[in-house]
């Protein structure tokens, strides 16, 4: 029967092993290990040894440690009751204009933020000296000494042990250290020699009941040590509806202790969380007043209030006010008796405002400091460490002391700007200072005494020798809408537009939709205006974004000037002006600068970086603008450039708003002009030219041409008219795109092959003028004067060798290269490629000489005997028209990639 009963037992556990074993690694259960204790020791090895279970996890056995772990009793909640969905939708309704609100979350509830899935007990508690121990619970008794055994005894219903050879103990109401110092006690007196160890073995199970607004309340099996906060884990937490502040303990039916979690959540006191007994319930009752905490304060969140608390307890909730707030001009919005919101202002800082009782449906806004410096002095530009410095009685010198310690290798000396507050509206005005003597001479008029908020600034000498790379790159992180940057300015032309758009409305249209700079990728005109103001707006905030500050020294002059130009323009009105003025000409940086005090000509010359070589300065050119109350008139006037330089006072004149000042180029000044002579010259190269000068020219002084030169076949390239080719091949494509588009909405048009049409005009668009001019080398060589050329800049000759080829291109049957022979006719070599296609034009075939003229017979050149080729000319027979389903534009269209393909292989060789 024991034998029988055995094997009903091993099977039993063997196919529950298996069954779990197949499902996943799970801790055994307290069944498992009541069935496995009842197994004969060597099975026990064998089953643990078969499925790789630790023994020492089912025996209990006091030599190995216990691995017990918490089964997984908790998952994360999959969606929202339909009171939480609806708490939310109100929420959303009653702050619907503050985002703020809407954040804002209940405090402490994420920490409950699961579902049960299991009703397993929880069994990796460590048991406390002052346990309670019962019935049901284990105790392990080791004995060693003259003896050594091992027993598992387990509290009877009466609250004894049965001890072997000791007989029964009472523990019954003994904590676990009493019970420890009972039983061994009990053992030293009875046995001789032998000595005790006893540890708790497995706790006994309790039943406790969760109710009220627990997420999943119910009765529940917890292990014995289990507390409040346990058991709430259990069971998932609390609902939306319920309190975190008052979760009580009933035993009974009378209260027994009380827990408020928010001293375990913010205080680490878990004092009140006690110990649970079998039958004690659980109860969560619905949430008190709830009062929201918004601003600049650690915790934003929503918490649960208290009768009596105060301002100064929510704010210590919330973990207190951060570093950048400013507590003294705090708020509470609170319905009054008459349903309707009022504000109520507290000052934190005072006894009177931390100790205002807080009431329900309270929301405390906690207002942000102010990002404004009260009196720091910003230096920004060509400098070695830009940013804010503190202010105090000093100078500029005191702020930069070195120029080779503080200031740039590329720093302008001569001109920097002190901008300064005016009043308390924020109206600026501007100083202007040399840096260089300012530095080197602390007791001169430019060391100017510097005053709370002063800006400093600097600029680059030359702006293009800064690697903007960094700065680039914070543009177009900022700026999601811009693709590329130019490497020198963000800004441009639109600078010089600003305060003077009455003045020239051409240049206030024609950056209406972008700003030089900023590459635009096909976006529309509000894409462009969207662009083009995120990027003024970075640049107005430059003296108090510290990421523009820290790149301002790679900052061009005209970047650096935008937020002064643009706080000018704005603060301008019908009494002041505008105070700003503009620079064109031969000077470094022409543009719009601010019109420091008492600024004459020669100080706006030295903001403009000084004159360029070939500035007349003899004589300059100022515009004003002269108002009276009935009318604005324009005046122009002279200015004696080279006496204001220098010194005489009567010709420096000082400058006025608005004012514009043209620096003119010296008669007859050019700058390096220079051509190229390529191919079979005796001394091909790059010459110089002044105005004036031809081709002949340049040819005699390259020594003529070399005995292998062939002058008829020259190729002349020039810029200007390779730019007009541009133009007109691009107008052909409008003109075409428009004929296409015809012909498709015409009723009396006829058909055409869109695919084809639209294939032509593609070949078209993507045409790249060559700029070839027709030049006759052969009549400038006999002297005659009409086939001379006047030269320009970058213009190219070419003078190839003698050529031996006549090539054969368009609708011919073979196109093809064939060797030059004298005396052979264009049929000739027509013939020798095979005659024209079928939608060949055979009454419009002409030929390119090799001088680039087209040679066009009046009458068909087809049957044209006495037309003779030249060597190097290309014969073209052009696409019929009237075949390509009569389509307007197709003859000049053919005509044009004929010709350009000709012009490319002609200076393909360039």
């Amino acid at each position: 029967m024991l034998h029988k009963t055995k094997n009903v037992l091993l099977a039993g556990l063997s196919a529950f092993i298996i069954l779990t074993t197949q499902v996943q690694a799970i801790t055994p259960t307290p069944q498992m290990i009541e069935q496995f204790k009842q197994l004969p020791k060597s099975e026990q090895e064998r089953v643990a040894r078969q499925y790789g279970i630790d023994p020492s996890m089912l025996s209990g056995s006091a030599n190995n440690a216990v691995n017990v772990s918490n089964p997984t009793v908790v998952e994360p909640r999959q969606n929202q009751s339909n009171e939480q969905q609806q708490s939310a939708r109100k929420s959303e309704f009653d702050f619907n204009q503050d985002s703020d609100k809407n954040q804002l979350k209940r405090f402490g509830y994420e920490m409950f933020a699961g579902e049960p899935t299991t009703f397993a007990p929880v069994t990796d508690v460590p048991v406390p000296s002052d346990y309670m121990v019962g019935p049901g619970d284990v105790i392990k008794v080791q004995l060693y000494g003259k003896e050594s055994n091992e027993y598992s005894l387990t509290i009877n219903r009466d609250g004894t042990v049965q001890i072997p050879d000791l007989g029964p103990v009472s523990v019954a109401g003994l904590s676990f250290a009493d019970l420890r110092q009972e039983l061994s006690k009990r053992i030293k007196q009875q046995t001789i020699g032998i000595e005790s160890n006893i540890t708790m073995g497995e706790l006994r199970s309790i039943r406790i009941f969760i109710a009220g607004d627990a997420y999943k309340p119910g009765s529940y099996t917890v292990s014995s040590l289990s507390t409040i906060t346990q058991a709430l884990f259990v069971a998932g937490g609390v609902n939306e509806i319920g309190s975190l502040r008052n979760v009580q303990v009933k035993r009974g039916g009378k209260l027994v202790g009380s827990l408020d979690l928010y001293d375990l959540l913010l205080r680490g006191d878990a004092s009140g969380d006690i110990n649970l007994r079998s039958g004690d319930v659980v109860f969560i009752p619905s949430i008190g007043g709830l009062v929201s905490v918004a601003g600049e304060v650690q915790r934003p969140a929503i918490y649960e209030l208290k009768k009596h608390e105060t301002i100064a307890d929510v704010i210590n909730m919330a973990a207190g006010i951060k570093q950048d707030a400013y507590p003294k001009n705090s708020s509470i919005e609170r319905y009054n008796a008459n349903g309707l919101k009022t504000i109520i202002n507290v000052d934190l800082t005072s006894d009177k405002g931390n100790n205002t009782i807080a009431k329900a449906g309270d929301y405390i806004r906690v207002k942000s400091a102010s990002n404004q410096y009260e009196d720091a002095i910003t230096v920004v530009g060509a400098v070695v460490r830009p940013g804010k410095y503190q202010w105090k009685q000093q100078r500029i010198s005191d702020v930069l002391p070195s120029i080779w310690g503080d200031l740039l290798l590329s720093a302008d000396l001569d001109y920097g700007l002190v901008v300064r507050e005016i009043n308390k509206h924020g109206d600026i005005e501007t100083l202007q200072f040399a840096p260089g003597e300012a530095i080197t001479s602390p007791n001169s008029i430019q060391n100017i005494v510097l005053q709370p908020r002063d800006k400093i600034i600097i600029f680059n000498f030359s702006d293009d020798t800064q690697n903007r790379f960094e700065l680039n790159s914070l543009v177009k992180k900022r700026v999601s809408k811009v693709k590329s940057l130019k490497s020198d300015s963000l800004l441009d032309a639109d600078l010089f537009k600003a305060g003077f758009e009455t003045l020239d409305n051409t240049v206030a249209s024609k950056y209406t939709n972008q700003i030089a700079g900023v590459a635009l990728n096909e976006q529309t005109s509000e894409e462009q205006t969207l662009v083009s103001s995120e990027v003024a707006k970075m640049l107005s905030n430059l003296f108090e974004d510290r990421d523009l500050i820290k790149l301002s020294n790679v900052m061009s002059r005209k970047e650096l000037l935008y937020p002064i130009v643009t706080k000018l323009t704005q603060q301008g009105n019908s009494q002041h002006g505008i105070l700003i003025v503009a620079i064109a000409g031969k000077v470094r940086h022409p543009g719009v600068y601010p019109l420091t005090n008492s600024a004459k000509v020669t100080d706006l010359v030295k903001a403009a970086g000084g004159l360029l070589e070939g500035a007349y300065i003899e004589r300059a050119e100022l515009t004003r603008t002269h108002t009276t109350s009935a009318v604005s008139d324009i005046i122009h006037q002279q200015v004696n450039l080279s006496a204001a330089l220098n010194g005489n006072q009567q010709d420096n004149i000082e400058l006025k708003g608005r004012d514009m000042m043209t620096i003119l180029t010296t008669p007859d000044w050019q700058e390096r002009k220079v051509v190229e002579v390529k191919g079979e010259v005796k001394f091909p190269g790059t010459y110089n030219i002044r105005r004036g000068e031809t081709l002949s020219d340049v040819i005699a002084r390259a020594g003529g041409y070399t005995e292998f030169a062939y002058p008829s076949a020259a190729v002349f390239v020039r810029e200007s008219v390779r730019m007009q080719e541009q133009i007109e091949i691009k107008k052909l494509a409008d003109q075409l795109r428009r004929d296409i588009a015809t012909r498709g909405v015409s009723k009396d048009g006829l058909s055409i092959n869109y695919s084809e049409a639209q294939l032509m005009l593609t070949d078209l668009e993507n045409i790249k003028a060559v700029g070839r001019l027709v030049i006759d080398l052969n009549a400038l060589e006999l002297g005659i004067k009409e086939a001379d050329v006047q030269l320009e800049d970058s213009d190219v000759l070419y003078v190839p060798t003698i050529k031996q080829t006549v090539a054969v291109m368009g609708e011919v049957q073979h196109p093809s290269t064939h060797r030059f022979k004298d005396g052979l006719t264009l049929g000739d070599y027509l013939d020798m490629s095979g005659g024209p296609r079928e939608r060949g034009d055979e009454d419009r075939v002409y030929v390119i000489k090799a001088d680039g003229s087209v040679m066009m017979p009046a009458q068909s050149i087809w049957f044209n005997t006495d037309s003779q080729i030249s060597a190097g000319d290309t014969v073209i027979v052009p696409l019929d028209t009237e075949y390509k389903d009569n389509l307007t534009l197709w003859s000049q269209v053919t005509q044009i990639l004929y010709n350009t393909a000709v012009a490319f292989a002609a200076v393909s060789g360039i």
